[in-house]
This record gives C-alpha cells, structure tokens and sequence, in this order.
C-alpha cells in the first residue's frame, strides 16, 4: 500500500534539498514575490531552476506558492511572473486567492493547482468548487475534525491535503489582521511579524494599572499563543480516511527541523503501509519530534473536540536539540569530515549526526581543526568551516546537532 505524499517546507534551497533527501516526497517554496513568508529567505529564478532539477532528478515534485491574498497593485505584475514561473516547470502551483486562480490559469494553463489551506476550505460544496474551477487538490482548513475530513473526501473527487505538523495561527487558518493592526505588516500577505507569540495582559479602560486574571503569570499571558500541531499518532485514521497528501509547516524552521520531521514521518508512513506501528515506535518518534520543537504539541482539532492548543503557560522544551553544523565535504587524506557551523560546539560536547535514510551516529568530539588543521577547542563562527576527524564520509546535507538526548555518553 503507497502511503500518502509526504510535503515538506523549503525556504530555501539547503532546505529544499535537505528535505528531500531526508525523505519529503516533495516540497512547496516560494519565488520573492507573492508567497506568505516573505521572510523565510525564499528562491530566486535561478535558485528555483536548480531546486527543481534536483527534486525531479530524484523524481520527487516541487510546488511553487503564489499564496497572497492579492490586491489590485499585485494584479499588474502577475501575469508575467505565472508565465515566467510555468516556464520552469513547477509540479504545480500554491493558490488561496480567486482572483490569482483566474490568472494562472489564463496565463500559466499547463502547471497544476493546489488550493491553500487560506482559502480556508472547510466543506464538501467548497471542495468541489474550487475542483469545478480546475483545483486538482485543496489544503483543508486546519480547524476540521476526522469525521469532517472523511465526509469531504467521500462527497468529492479532488485530491485531499492536511497539515499534520508544525506551528499554527490562532486565527482562522491563518487569516490574521493583528500583525498588520499592529506593525503595518501583513500576514496576508506574506510579512507577518507574529504578534500572537508577544506577552500579554487585560486590563480594564477605567481601572489602569489593575490587571484581571486570564492565567497570566509574572511575564505576561499567552492566549494568542498556539500550541504546534502534531497529528503523528492520527497518520493510521488519516491514511484510512483517504488523505491524499500529509503537509508539514515550516518554511522558516532550521533544517535540522526539517530532517527530524521528515524522516520521523517518513518512517511512520512506511512503517504503517506495510504493518501498524507500536506503541514504542511512536514513542520513539515522538522523543524526535520533540528534539525540535518550538513549542508543546497538540491535536487541535482531529479529534472531534478541541485539544488544548494554546499555550499559555509558554511551557519550556527541555530536550530541544541545538543546529550545530551541516556536512559539506569529506577530505579522504586526512580522514576528517567538513562541516559548516551553525551554532557554537566544541570539543568534550556530546554531538550526533543525523543522516539522509535516518540513522543516528551519536559521538563524543575530541579533537576539531580549522580548515589549515590548526586545532580549535571550540567553532565559534557563524558558517565557520570546521573539521572533524571521522573514519569514513558521510552523506552531503547530513546535520550535526547537539542536545536533545536523555543519555549523552
């Protein structure tokens, strides 16, 4: 049984290809213009090119996202952007706005379209609309139950996507005036500046000074402030209810967050296509998955009534690993591997390697050298290149981290 496509963020082009080889079947970025995170980094034409050759070359698919909720002035420059962005040939294209349906495909006919989740799609006559209009699949709004989920897949023939990891919007699937109210930052369209993680505290107009009680504590309340979803422990119903496609949120993550979730999801999901997994694999999985995240997990909405998904009390993730470096080289002479810092670590520290394919190779460093073999205790510099004595190579992109691990040797 072919489990659902796995869809993985990429901000940028070491993301989009460390998703890939971590296990994403394929990924969604956007160009510089007219995506909903105008500050994940994102790709240039020319960045693009080369992120789809290296998706397609491992017969994987790459979606661009046109995902803004357009205005009139964006209405001039998209018709030459959509032809220019078909002309590389994308699997397909991210669309919430109808008036950016409209065009691409009077301009971009040939590349495919996926409805965002933004368009909030909630409904079986909504799903069929946009497939009326020529959608071959709709993210679902991240606010429906199971029940809901398998009722719009049962009443409607288009291909069905959910978000299943990752941070969310307390607003209705995302749609938010507060950054824009407060910072003249749209998240509509695309700058969001998050507003919703600030403290906060409710104070009556006439009594200044006096602050009511919403469970606040001495920094501040957090009821804006979501919980990331996590509906691993749902992938046997999702897959059983017919879901085309499971999506995972972070264009702005790091990509050690996008090789941990990639490969526990990877493994999930082959895991579940041949046997259902345990109680200890998901056990297993889900200590990874904690290794990188923001913030506590919840179900939202899955399971019919609402998991808490605020987090109020700001909960600390004291097992949370630390990005250290990514390996970009071998030099067989000297038997050291090449890597690229990310964040300080140094010798004594207890690191772990993480590899395309999923294995682990957990180790304490004792010896580093600077790119003269001059030795350092410790690698300092942001994208300092650093090497460590290893007694074979290791695969390109593979991530060293730091952290995370219960027992550290």
């Amino acid at each position: 049984m072919k489990g659902p496509e796995l869809v993985l963020p990429a901000g940028t082009l070491e993301k989009l290809k460390t998703a890939i080889l971590f296990g994403a079947d394929s990924v969604y970025f956007a160009g510089k213009e007219f995506g909903l995170r105008a500050y994940a980094g994102n790709l240039s034409r020319a960045e693009i090119e080369e992120g789809l050759a290296f998706a397609h070359s491992r017969k994987k698919k790459a979606y661009l996202a046109v995902n803004i909720l357009a205005h009139n002035q964006d209405m001039l420059k998209l018709p030459a952007y959509l032809e220019e962005m078909a002309s590389l040939q994308p699997d397909g294209f991210i669309i919430s706005d109808l008036g950016v349906l409209r065009l691409a495909q009077k301009y971009a006919p040939s590349i495919p379209v996926t409805i965002s989740t933004q368009a909030n799609v909630s409904n079986y006559e909504a799903a069929s609309f946009f497939q009326d209009q020529g959608a071959r699949r709709i993210v679902l709004a991240r606010e429906l139950n199971l029940r809901e989920i398998e009722e719009i897949k049962k009443k409607s023939s288009v291909e069905i996507e959910i978000f299943v990891h990752g941070a969310m919007c307390v607003s209705y699937s995302g749609r938010c005036l507060l950054s824009c109210y407060m910072t003249g930052r749209s998240a509509n369209q695309g700058a969001c500046a998050h507003p919703c993680r600030y403290r906060y505290a409710l104070v009556e107009e006439k009594r200044p000074g006096e602050y009511f009680g919403i469970e606040e504590d001495e920094r501040g309340s957090y009821i804006l402030n979501s919980r990331d979803l996590c509906l691993l422990e749902y992938i046997p119903r999702l897959v059983e209810a017919g879901v085309d496609a499971f999506k995972v949120e972070g264009r702005m993550k790091s990509p050690l967050y996008l090789a941990s979730v990639a490969r526990v999801y990877r493994q999930a999901i082959d895991r579940y296509s041949t046997a259902p997994f345990t109680v200890e694999e998901l056990k297993v999985w889900m200590a990874e998955l904690h290794k990188t995240a923001t913030r506590p997990f919840t179900s939202a909405f899955i399971g019919g009534e609402e998991d808490r998904a605020q987090d109020i009390d700001k909960e600390e993730m004291p097992l949370r690993a630390e990005f250290c470096a990514v390996v970009t080289g071998y030099r067989e002479q000297q038997g050291m591997i090449e890597v690229e810092q990310r964040a300080n670590f140094g010798c004594g520290d207890y690191l772990e390697f993480l590899l395309p394919g999923g294995e682990l190779l957990g180790f304490v460093l004792e010896k580093l050298y600077d790119e003269d073999l001059a030795a350092l205790d410790r690698a300092r510099h942001p994208q300092q290149k650093v090497l460590i004595p290893f007694d074979h190579g290791l695969p390109e992109f593979s991530i060293l981290r730091k952290g995370g691990t219960v027992n550290q040797g």
